[in-house]
């Protein structure tokens, strides 16, 4: 039950942040100045998919809370490598990002690390 809590969190977030990514996609590339601190705020505001991504950060954290009050965080925080994983293959697929043979060999490095963490 825990490791579905876990990963129930662990995906909240990597949908976060591939929200995030696609409603900055959709705001597109905007220099960082004070004139532009009020339209791309107003459009950030306006954005569906960023406004999606932070309640389900908000609601990751909840989830995360739970998490933390019933498992060691010793345990718990590594776990959230996974959301690694899930946000390179998805952004693979969603954004064609590039998945390099440095960043699969990574996945798989990360794997090793959550199953060997899962095991103590």
């Amino acid at each position: 039950m825990i490791f579905a809590l876990i990963l129930f969190g662990v995906l909240l977030n990597a949908a976060a942040q591939l929200l995030l990514k696609a409603g900055m996609t959709q705001i597109g590339h905007f220099e960082f100045s004070l004139p532009n601190v009020i339209p791309i705020g107003l459009k950030v505001m306006a954005n569906i998919p960023i406004i999606s991504g932070l309640f389900a950060y908000v609601l990751s954290v909840v989830v995360w809370l739970l998490v933390l009050s019933r498992v060691q965080v010793s345990f718990a925080y590594p776990m959230l490598s996974i959301g690694y994983i899930v946000n390179a293959v998805a952004a693979y697929y969603l954004f064609g990002e590039a998945l390099s043979v440095i960043r699969v060999t990574g996945v798989f490095v990360i794997i090793a690390g959550v199953y060997l963490v899962s095991q103590s």
